[in-house]
């Protein structure tokens, strides 16, 4: 497989701080020669841009097949991936694995006593780290691509790092303009879903990615209805009793303020 050299930087800005360069972050997104694509996540006091910045066609980018697949050290990973290659990969797609780690806040100590935060030492000895770290995430990633290439399907690697997992996958949506996403889930995660306990990472993807973006759930190799991970509609019972009518009418001057408050925001 090959892929030209390119690269192109984006600027993402902090919630609520968009005045604030200082806490400004910067993705840095490019293909390698390599088959290998990264996306980082740097503070613009340490980052440092080297070589011209080439502007990635979309046109090629909306022509060509392409299903995104989050994957992680969870089992899920795999079933999810296992998945799309048997119901939407073809000869023409190009399946992306979007791998999250975390963010590196510390490295270890030259002295070799602990960690030390990374503004601490020199750049030189910060990228050094930072490169071991992704050189265990390739090796992490190396049975999703061997999966991949066995199959005879086209496969490419995102790496994001960030604290965060899903809004890492959701702010990339629409930088990449993913239009098929694909995530694994567990049987725990899908009951705490139908229970609205659900907040792990396949619910909040599912919950906030744009229409334009088709994001498939998978449970054990086959792909979850989304009537299943929402919760059931509440039903509300009016029946009552004998008992019960005379403390209700009691009560009822107390709750009607309530309720006018409740109905007067719901409907503002």
């Amino acid at each position: 497989m090959e892929n030209n050299p390119t690269h192109e930087t984006l600027h993402h800005p902090n919630e609520g701080d968009m005045d604030s360069s200082a806490n400004n972050q910067m993705f840095n997104y490019g293909y390698t020669s390599m088959g290998v694509s990264e996306i980082e996540e740097e503070d613009d006091e340490t980052h440092h841009h080297a070589g011209p910045i080439a502007t990635i066609n979309k046109e090629e980018e909306e022509e060509e097949d392409c299903v995104y697949v989050a994957v992680g050290k969870s089992e899920t990973s795999m079933d999810a991936l296992s998945w799309t290659l048997k119901n939407m990969a073809t000869h023409s797609t190009t399946i992306y694995l979007i791998h999250v780690f975390p963010e590196i806040k510390h490295i270890p100590n030259p002295l070799g006593i602990g960690m030390i935060p990374r503004n601490q030492v020199s750049a030189e000895q910060v990228e050094s780290y930072i490169a071991q770290e992704r050189g265990k995430s390739m090796k992490l990633l190396q049975k999703f691509i061997q999966s991949c290439s066995t199959s005879k399907v086209k496969v490419d690697t995102i790496l994001i790092e960030s604290d965060i997992v899903a809004k890492a996958i959701l702010d990339l949506i629409p930088i990449l303009q993913i239009r098929n996403l694909v995530i694994g889930a567990n049987k725990f995660q899908l009951r705490k879903s139908k229970s609205r306990k659900g907040n792990g990472v396949a619910d909040q993807i599912l919950k906030n990615a744009p229409q334009s973006c088709k994001v498939r759930i998978i449970c054990e190799r086959k792909e979850v209805n989304e009537h299943m991970m929402s919760p059931p509609p509440q039903v509300f019972s009016t029946r009552t009793t004998p008992n019960d009518t005379s403390s209700t009418r009691k009560q009822d001057h107390q709750h009607d303020s309530v309720s006018c408050i409740c109905f007067k925001h719901k409907f503002k």
